[in-house]
C-alpha cells in the first residue's frame, strides 16, 4: 500500500500529497510558476499541478471536434473541460485516446457543490519528438519529465490520470495530472511493474479527490 505525505503547494496556499520520498522537481530544475512537479525517485512517473485559467462554455464547444471520438458520447461542460486541458498538452501529431470518460467525484476538503472529474488517457505520441507541450512549459507531457514508451519503435506513449477541479467564482481550473511513461517496463518486459505503476496513478488521484485542499483562497486574487 502506498504511504503518502502531505505537501504545501504554492507556498502553503494548498495542500496537496504525494508518494513518500516523491522529488520536488523545483530541486533540480526551474518549473513554471503556476506548476508544482514532484517526480518518482524510482521510475519516470511524474505528478504535476496545474493551476489554469478556467475553459468557458464557448471553448468546451470545440472538444467535439478535437477529440472525434466524443462525437458518440454525452457529456455535459464540465466533463468535456476536463478533456480540454488533456488535449491542450499535445502537440498537432499525438494519438490520443480515451481509457476512461471523465466522471463526476465528489471532493472530499472542498466546499458542496465544487465540480470534480477524474478520467484517463493515453497519449501516443512520435518518438523522439515530445520535448514540449501544448501549454508550452517545455518539460514534457502535463509539464512532467519527458519520458516515452516505444511501440513499434517509432512511436512512444505515456498514459495519464486526471483530476480537474472547477473554481467558479475564481474563474479556475485546477488540474492534477500522474504521468505513467511505458518505456521503461517494455524495455525490461516487466508487465506486472507496470500494472503496478498504474495502480499507483489511479490510488495517488483518489487520494487527491479525497485530500486536495485549498488553504488561502487569496491565491487566486
Amino acid at each position: 500500500m502506498t504511504t503518502y505525505t502531505t505537501r504545501d503547494f504554492y507556498g502553503g496556499a494548498i495542500k496537496g500529497l504525494t508518494p513518500q520520498n516523491w522529488v520536488d522537481a523545483s530541486d533540480v530544475r526551474e518549473i513554471p510558476s503556476h506548476q508544482e512537479v514532484y517526480l518518482s525517485p524510482t521510475t519516470l512517473t511524474s505528478q504535476i499541478t496545474e493551476i489554469n485559467q478556467r475553459v468557458t462554455d464557448a471553448e468546451t464547444l470545440a472538444v467535439d471536434t478535437l477529440i472525434p471520438a466524443l462525437q458518440h458520447q454525452q457529456l455535459d461542460a464540465d466533463a468535456k473541460a476536463a478533456l480540454y486541458h488533456v488535449h491542450d498538452l499535445c502537440d498537432e501529431d499525438d494519438k490520443l485516446e480515451i481509457v476512461a470518460p471523465p466522471s463526476r467525484v465528489v471532493l472530499g476538503k472542498f466546499p458542496a457543490g465544487t465540480v470534480g472529474y477524474r478520467g484517463v488517457v493515453r497519449v501516443t505520441s512520435p518518438k523522439g519528438r515530445r520535448s514540449t507541450t501544448g501549454s508550452g512549459s517545455g518539460v514534457g507531457i502535463g509539464g512532467a519529465v519527458a519520458g516515452s514508451s516505444s511501440e513499434g519503435g517509432l512511436t512512444s506513449t505515456v498514459t495519464l490520470w486526471y483530476l480537474l477541479v472547477r473554481l467558479v467564482e475564481q474563474e479556475t481550473d485546477l488540474v492534477v495530472f500522474v504521468n505513467v511513461p511505458r518505456e521503461e517496463f517494455d524495455k525490461a518486459g516487466d508487465l506486472r511493474a507496470l500494472e503496478a505503476e498504474e495502480r499507483l496513478a489511479d490510488g495517488l488521484i483518489t487520494a487527491f479527490v479525497e485530500g486536495l485542499e485549498v488553504v488561502d483562497w487569496d491565491l487566486f486574487c
